[in-house]
C-alpha cells in the first residue's frame, strides 16, 4: 500500500484571532490534499474533472477528530490512504501531523465519482480506479 503525502504550511487565513486552526479550515485543508492526489497521483486535475470531463469527486461523508490544534506558522504533513473502493465510490483517510510527527487531525470522508450536470453517481473510471487501488489499505 503507497500513501500520498503533501506538506500543508499554516496561514493567516487558517487562524482564528488566537492564532489557532479555525476547525472549519481543516475541512478545506483536507479538500486540497484530495486535489493534489487526484492531480499527482490520479493524473488528473479538478479543473480536467470538472470543466473538461464534466465529473467530480465530491464528498459525502466525512468525521473528523481534532486531536491537537495546530497554529500560526505550523508545518504539517498530510497523509492520504485508501481504505475502501466501491463500484462508484470509495472511502479516504487523511491524517494531519506536526513537525514532531504528533497527530492532529484524523479524518475520513466518502468520495464519489459523479457526473456534475447530472448529479449522480458514475462508476469509478477505470484507469483512476488502477491508480487508487495502489493506495488501498490491506
Amino acid at each position: 500500500m503507497m500513501i500520498f503525502s503533501t506538506a500543508i504550511k499554516i496561514r493567516f487565513a487558517h487562524c482564528d484571532p488566537a492564532g489557532i486552526v479555525f476547525y472549519p479550515r481543516y475541512f478545506e485543508l483536507i479538500n486540497s490534499v484530495v486535489e493534489d492526489w487526484c492531480e499527482q497521483v490520479l493524473g488528473v486535475s479538478f479543473h480536467e474533472m470538472h470543466l473538461v470531463q464534466g465529473v467530480g469527486l465530491p464528498t459525502v461523508k466525512i468525521e473528523a477528530e481534532f486531536l491537537k490544534t495546530s497554529t500560526l506558522g505550523d508545518e504539517l504533513v498530510a497523509e492520504l490512504s485508501v481504505l475502501k473502493l466501491g463500484r462508484a465510490s470509495l472511502t479516504v483517510q487523511v491524517i494531519m501531523k506536526g513537525q514532531e510527527d504528533d497527530l492532529r487531525l484524523r479524518a475520513q470522508l466518502v468520495l464519489v465519482m459523479a457526473q456534475v450536470n447530472e448529479r449522480r453517481a458514475i462508476a469509478l473510471p477505470e484507469n483512476l480506479r488502477a491508480q487508487m487501488q495502489r493506495y488501498l489499505a490491506n
